[in-house]
């Protein structure tokens, strides 16, 4: 299991590679309830690249602040790929970021559905220059943990991609 002090070195290296590159990150959470933006915050001058991020636990967050799509959220439901990447896209709009990342997920201990055990999480990412991104994972640690490794999996997603568009 990874360890909190590890995802803010993380974040560290991501913020380090963002500000390198004069870009600017956004966050879209749901499950996550900020952790992302917190353990980016965690890192003195992180206004330089950080410029903000959005926690939408329930549909109307989603579609009012992201502009996630109603029809999305009842066909497909809150936990999935397309609201992941949605939720990324508004973020990118919203921010006027370069790269946003988005993270919508069951952390549990329960709330788990059919095709969707708790634990399941969608990590999408994407960039002012068209990258698209997205992962499903489905960790099997508690609450606490099933954040934290979205969060890190999520931080790891932007550094791939930075180290990818060098």
């Amino acid at each position: 299991m990874i360890t909190e002090a590890e995802v803010v070195a993380l974040a560290g290296r991501v913020g380090d590679q963002l500000r390198a590159r004069k870009m600017l990150c956004a966050t879209a959470e749901s499950c996550t309830g900020g952790l992302i933006g917190h353990l980016i915050t965690e890192t003195p001058g992180c206004s330089d690249y950080f410029v903000g991020g959005a926690i939408v636990y329930n549909y109307a967050a989603k579609e009012h602040v992201l502009g996630v799509q109603h029809e999305t959220l009842l066909g497909e439901g809150a936990v999935s790929y397309t609201v992941a990447q949605q939720m990324a896209q508004g973020a990118l709009r919203v921010y006027g970021a370069d790269v946003a990342v988005a993270v919508t997920g069951i952390a549990g201990p329960g709330g788990g559905l059919p095709g969707k055990p708790t634990g399941t999480v969608y990590i999408h990412l994407s960039t002012a220059d068209g990258v698209e991104r997205g992962e499903r994972f489905v960790w099997d640690a508690d609450r606490s943990g099933n954040k934290l490794l979205s969060a890190g999996a999520a931080l790891q997603m932007i550094l791939d991609y930075l180290a990818s568009s060098v």
